[in-house]
């Protein structure tokens, strides 16, 4: 399965190229690295390598600063190579598993969760400072991925639109299926998108084993659209964002993330004083995601050193800005704009994880019958 990546986890760079701005600094390419003081690597033994080398999805992102202070803590400089949407990301080091390109994995999230850990990606170990780490984050005892991030995925809409219709917007998953908003939702494909899976398994969570098909055969003669990835959903389908409103976009119902509409504040010139979208926060999944120490890498120690750091609060207070995520170490300290223009969900919906993997393939499946036309 194919998984576009949100982004809540959020793929900053895609709105920050829909509002015409540049993203913010310090992601790392395929081939350059990121960090201070010009460190080379010296080899590729798992002890004396200079550089550390971070595989993640596309849309990892972080202040050049952190990254410099993590080089001055350790000396190492990491190099950051981006592989696609996560799924896709996963898939390549699953095939390449025993021989890396890379020391550390970040952005496999619970809705894959089993599969990086059935496939054995992982070498076990428990990073400095886990103690901190909310204790609900923490899904794998034996310590092969910890916890860095959490988001939720859920409906956004375009508050202007219903002002407008003078029709108050969707809380719930059964407000969705209703006819007042027959035509207005648009949700990534659950077999090739992050978001699309996370808002499969909220409906899973919401109605049951059972009751999701029923939901979603509503859902479908309430006219959903599925499209194949989070960038197209908002940025091209749906009429809240800045992307969609340059689209002419008709859908005013998106599947994204509580964090969106912090987004759509911070990119704007000038800065609105009211968020333009909003958040039904009855339709939210939480996605918790993870970084490992890929088996086989030749940089042992400067991936142990980097799992620490990410979980430290330099890095934990630097993620709501660059990534539109929660840290997930206590006591991190959220920005105000954050704060302000985020949607705080009290009761997302969850699925254990050994259900998922469990079931996983099988919902899709009946998922994509009732679905995708």
């Amino acid at each position: 399965m194919n998984t576009t990546r949100r982004t809540t986890q959020l793929a900053v760079t895609a709105v920050a190229a829909a509002l015409g701005v540049t993203a913010l600094a310090g992601c790392g390419s395929d081939t350059s690295s990121s960090g201070s003081g010009g460190a080379k690597d010296t080899g590729t033994k798992k002890s004396g390598a200079k550089t550390v080398t971070l595989v993640s999805h596309d849309s990892f992102n972080v202040s050049e600063t952190v990254l410099k202070e993590f080089t001055a803590r350790t000396g190492y400089t990491v190099k950051v190579l981006k592989s696609g949407d996560a799924g896709v990301a996963l898939n390549q080091e699953i095939l390449t598993k025993g021989s890396p390109r890379g020391d550390v994995f970040f952005g496999v999230d619970n809705t894959l969760l089993s599969r990086a850990l059935d496939s054995g990606l992982f070498t076990p170990y428990e990073a400095k400072g886990l103690d901190a780490v909310a204790a609900g984050t923490r899904l794998d005892a034996e310590h092969r991925v910890t916890p860095i991030d959490t988001g939720d995925i859920c409906v956004n809409y375009d508050k202007k639109y219903f002002a407008d219709k003078k029709l108050a917007p969707p809380r719930t998953f059964d407000d969705l299926a209703k006819p007042a908003y027959k035509n207005l939702l648009v949700t990534e494909n659950a077999a090739t998108s992050s978001p699309g899976l996370g808002f499969l398994l909220g409906t899973v969570a919401a109605y049951g084993e059972k009751g999701y098909q029923d939901y979603w055969k509503k859902l479908s003669d309430n006219g959903v659209k599925v499209v194949d990835g989070w960038e197209q959903a908002y940025n091209e389908e749906f009429s809240g964002s800045a992307g969609g409103r340059k689209a002419k976009a008709d859908r005013p119902l998106v599947v994204s993330y509580a964090s969106s509409p912090p987004v759509e504040v911070l990119y704007a010139k000038p800065q609105p004083a009211e968020a333009p979208t909003g958040v039904a926060t009855g339709t939210c999944f939480r996605q918790i995601e993870f970084a490992g120490l890929l088996n086989g890498a030749k940089n042992e120690e400067g991936g142990k050193a980097l799992l620490d750091f990410l979980i430290g609060r330099t890095f934990q207070e630097d993620l709501p800005l660059n990534m539109f995520v929660n840290p997930v170490v206590e006591g991190a300290k959220l920005p105000e704009l954050f704060t302000k223009f985020g949607a705080t969900v009290d009761e997302p919906k969850t699925v254990a994880p050994d259900l998922i993997a469990k079931n996983r393939e099988q919902w899709v499946q009946s998922w994509s019958s009732l679905a995708v036309k």
